[in-house]
């Protein structure tokens, strides 16, 4: 297993998902047939060139660098997504006296409207942190599952990296989804990613299986966790029945919230394990969240399949592919393991960075 491979796959993956579903977001079904035919969207609509992420990727790539500052994990990442608000709004009042937190707010590309969340802009905007025990509301959009695939990759490969990894994808995605099915799609979907990349001989299916175990763990008592089990389980074994994929879509929603988006993008990749062009065409050609049921979909099948796995029709003029790169190698390099060695806090390429508010 060449790690290096299945991170970068990770995140060019589920950008690519995002930048190939991001063109018919907002569309019904009828209109992407009526243009593309029979399949749907199947390739890149290019501006410029590039195929654009939208905010799905753009707020991925700040939950990484975040993380990547190390612990306290949530607090890093909070402070990175306020940079991320910077890129859109950069006359919020809550960015009064912010100092970068990380590289990635000297990214030029970055700074582009991309039909942001309503849900993230305001709960960043009003100048607190969500956590578990003080949500800042009860959305259960996905906006936060859409972004939550790197906590899997930094958590590591100690005896609690496991947990560590689902506990992450919460953490991070209640800094502005309040609701239990706005943070525990992103407790999913880190662990999935997980186990992909940390397990040997993990599949897609048993990925799903073994997180569904840890989840009943972490989150035992409650009250949504007992219903949200059951229809993951049952995006697992839709795979298997002889429908199409949009009538398997339909049947799990359309991804607006953040249970459905994680189904929607599970289903694809246990049914396209081994073809991720059919899990991320099968993902975003329906009337839903087309970017973010791609998103998802991609950073599963990338995790599971690498970067080498990934055609180049989708590695090809991918919009921030370096600095998606630079991010998913980081999160090998310095990932909760390492982060335990003091050595990683005199490497200057670390220091220069992720601390450069402090330098």
């Amino acid at each position: 297993m060449n790690k290096e491979d299945l991170f970068r796959g990770c995140l060019i993956g589920g950008a690519a998902g995002d930048a190939l579903g991001y063109t018919v977001e907002f569309w019904g079904e009828r209109e992407i047939f009526r243009e593309y035919g029979s399949r749907g969207i199947t390739a890149y609509e290019k501006a410029r060139g590039l195929a654009r992420i939208s905010d799905d990727t753009q707020m991925t790539m700040f939950t990484a660098a975040g993380l990547i500052k190390g612990e306290p994990y949530a607090v890093n990442v909070y402070r990175s997504y306020l940079d991320w608000l910077g890129t859109q709004e950069r006359d919020a009042d809550v960015l009064r006296g912010h100092r970068p937190a990380t590289w990635l707010s000297g990214a030029e590309g970055l700074y582009a409207r991309r039909a942001p969340g309503g849900t993230c802009l305001s709960a960043l905007r009003s100048g607190a942190m969500g956590t578990m025990d003080k949500p800042l509301n009860n959305s259960k959009g996905c906006g936060g599952v859409m972004r939550s695939a790197p906590a899997g990759l930094i958590a590591g490969s100690d005896e609690k990296a496991e947990e560590r990894a689902a506990l992450l994808g919460a953490q991070v995605s209640v800094i502005t989804h309040g609701h239990p099915l706005g943070y525990l799609p992103g407790a999913a979907l880190a662990h999935i990613v997980w186990q992909l990349t940390h397990s040997e001989n993990s599949s897609v299916r048993k990925a799903a299986a073994d997180t569904a175990d840890v989840l009943q763990t972490l989150f035992a008592g409650d009250a949504y966790l007992p219903r949200f089990l059951e229809t993951m389980k049952k995006a697992v074994e839709l795979a298997d029945n002889g429908l199409t994929d949009l009538e398997n879509i339909h049947a799990l929603g359309e991804g607006w919230v953040g249970d459905e988006a994680l189904f929607i993008g599970l289903y694809c990749a246990v049914r396209y394990s081994e073809d991720i062009d059919s899990a991320l065409i099968a993902a975003v050609n329906h009337r839903g969240d087309s970017d973010s049921t791609g998103a998802v979909a991609g950073n599963i099948v990338g995790a599971h399949l690498g970067m080498s796995g990934i055609p180049e029709k989708y590695t090809k003029d991918l919009e921030l592919t370096d600095e998606i790169l630079t991010l998913a190698d980081d999160l090998l390099r310095y990932d909760h393991d390492a982060q335990m060695n003091e050595a990683v806090k005199s490497d200057p390429e670390w220091v220069r960075k992720y601390c450069v508010s402090e330098i």
